[in-house]
């Protein structure tokens, strides 16, 4: 079993903590599913938020999904002029046998054009 990353963006309409539990929410069920992995498979969360997000961590969203013995940790996006606004970025590291090109990398709604060369 190897250890690999799968990385996933959203962006959020508005700055409200349920909008946020729900946008995270789906974007981890999202990265889960479309890469086969369960709770077992979980090494590490690493979550960014931009600048502009202040109602809540995104990592809460993670706990209130069950998500609650892998470590998480949130940080703050670098605050660059023009950069898209209300982004949650995510950074997972697994155990998967998958090779490195075949994990789905997600990028849910506005956030795909922030890497079109990998979002699934």
């Amino acid at each position: 079993m190897a250890v690999r990353a799968v990385r996933g963006a959203v962006q959020l309409d508005r700055d409200e903590a349920g909008h946020m539990d729900e946008r995270v929410a789906a974007l981890l069920t999202a990265l889960m599913e479309r890469n086969g992995l369960g709770g077992d498979d979980l090494i590490s969360i690493w979550f960014t938020a931009t600048p502009d997000l202040h109602s809540d961590f995104p990592a809460a969203a993670a706990r209130k999904l069950g998500i609650v013995d892998v470590p998480l940790i949130c940080a703050q996006e670098l605050d660059i002029e023009g950069a898209m606004p209300r982004v949650v970025r995510v950074l997972a590291h697994i155990e998967s046998d998958r090779p490195r090109a075949d994990l789905a990398h997600v990028y849910l709604g506005a956030a795909a054009t922030l890497r079109k060369d990998i979002a699934q």
